[in-house]
């Protein structure tokens, strides 16, 4: 078992990041990325890779009292750092202290500061009894209640979601630890702390940071009650409380949340989760679909699914006339099985400049993606314990299908949900590395060069700019 990201790997990652980025500026010079966006991706790919080959052998060696100490504290100081930088970074930029493109922040933004104004009464009946659904109302909620509670603060928003995303590394340890062994969960643990796109999304003004520690506590709460000797009545609520929560966030989130959870319960061995045990766990479950059936949530649901085909349709053609000429060929079937390594890194600049903020830590999705098909070779067809990985394979694999079907099966956004299942999963591939396999990954280092130089080519010729 290898129990840490090994130095040949991670060095390979700094120097294929620079080969990619060499070899995109000098092929699309015209089109080249400006000094500052260069510079933070260069911050980031060091931080992450050169971190995360030192921190996975150094604190290997710690308790677990003192890992989660060190996680916790670690990503904290990293997030409040970007958190500050970010804020006066934006400014300069922006003009205002909001990312790029701020349409949705500026919106929950200017909802909650209206909001903290008005009695509770009015923002039950504007964020509920006069929506048709109720995907964003929860975030909205949430905000207008820390501005009752603190006042429209930017900093303290975001200050809280540095808190939230630390909390949510030590939940994707517990949980990775706890379904995986120790040291596949301490490699899970420390990539969520360096991921760059987990950082970034603290010092932005939307929901993701949020919504993340929802579904790796879901997650996590799930995983623990499949396991548990012992149930109790809050243990089982617990989890489907969680996934309850995430309807107000983003609908199809709930949805596999409850479908992910079904399957762990019908496909857990038994050495995990007793015969017996499976009937009471089968019984909540299909109770809390029951009282979701009902109403706005499965309305929601079965618009989205009845819709699937024409939003796809609608979203590709948009971007056409938008100028993105091949976005027409961006359909389910092509998206489909590039969803566990997308989205692509975009090392061009296109006036996207948040995907340019993002590029690096798309990079390392695109890089660390070979682990998570070792990863699904190893327990599918090597090993075949897939059964005990059910929970978070069945959650991953659920959503990444869906928005694969959706309109949104290239955005970055919406692929997100997927990262904390696809971390675990890099962690777990690197954690059973041999000879055999590690052949794949010196192929994936070719891939990783030609994947981001065509996306670039994708990305300019779209746009008929070549």
């Amino acid at each position: 078992m290898v129990p840490f990201l090994p130095k040949q790997i991670s060095s390979r990652g700094i120097l294929l990041y620079a080969i990619s980025l060499a070899a995109v500026s000098i092929a699309f010079m015209n089109y080249a990325m400006g000094f500052v966006w260069i510079v933070l991706g260069i911050v980031e790919i060091l931080l992450f890779f050169l971190l995360s080959n030192r921190l996975t052998v150094q604190w290997q060696r710690l308790s677990v009292k003192d890992f989660i100490k060190d996680l916790f504290v670690t990503a904290l100081l990293l997030r409040i750092v970007w958190v500050l930088f970010s804020y006066f970074f934006y400014q300069s930029q922006t003009g205002i202290p909001f990312e790029f493109d701020a349409a949705d922040a500026l919106g929950y933004h200017g909802e909650a500061e209206w909001l903290a104004g008005e009695p509770w009464k009015m923002t039950w009946f504007y964020l509920f009894a006069s929506r048709a659904g109720v995907s964003d109302s929860g975030y909205v909620l949430y905000l207008t209640t820390v501005y009752k509670l603190f006042g429209p603060n930017i900093l303290v928003a975001r200050s809280m979601k540095a808190v939230y995303s630390a909390v949510t590394c030590v939940l994707l340890y517990r949980l990775a630890a706890r379904s995986m062994g120790e040291q596949v969960g301490r490699m899970a643990g420390i990539f969520s702390m360096l991921m760059p796109n987990l950082i970034i999304y603290c010092g932005m003004h939307l929901k993701e940071t949020e919504m993340l520690l929802l579904i790796v506590a879901f997650l996590e709460r799930a995983d623990y009650v499949l396991r548990a000797k012992r149930y109790t009545w809050w243990n089982i609520v617990l989890p489907l409380l969680l996934a309850g929560s995430l309807f107000l966030f983003r609908t199809v989130l709930g949805a596999v949340a409850l479908f992910s959870f079904a399957t762990a319960v019908m496909f857990s061995p038994d050495r995990v989760i007793k015969a017996g045990r499976k009937v009471l766990l089968a019984f909540w479950v299909v109770l809390a679909i029951a009282v979701l059936a009902g109403g706005t949530i499965s309305n929601e649901i079965e618009g989205l699914w009845e819709n699937r085909e024409s939003n796809q349709d609608v979203k590709r053609t948009q971007q056409t006339i938008r100028g993105n000429q091949w976005a027409k060929y961006a359909t389910a079937t092509v998206l489909a099985p590039m969803e566990f390594v997308m989205p692509f890194s975009t090392m061009v600049d296109t006036d996207q400049h948040n995907q340019m903020v993002l590029h690096a830590g798309n990079y390392v999705r695109n890089f660390m993606g070979i682990f998570v098909l070792i990863a699904l070779a190893t327990v599918l067809f090597v090993k075949k314990n897939w059964r005990e990985f059910s929970l978070v394979g069945s959650f991953v694999i659920g959503y990444l299908g869906v928005i694969s079907l959706s309109g949104f099966a290239n955005s970055e956004r919406f692929l997100l949900p997927g990262l904390p299942c696809l971390i675990i999963m890099w962690a777990y591939g690197i954690s059973v590395l041999n000879k055999k396999n590690y052949k794949f990954v010196n192929y994936w280092y070719v891939i990783v060069v030609v994947m981001e130089v065509a996306w670039a080519y994708f990305k300019i010729g779209s746009r008929g700019w070549l």
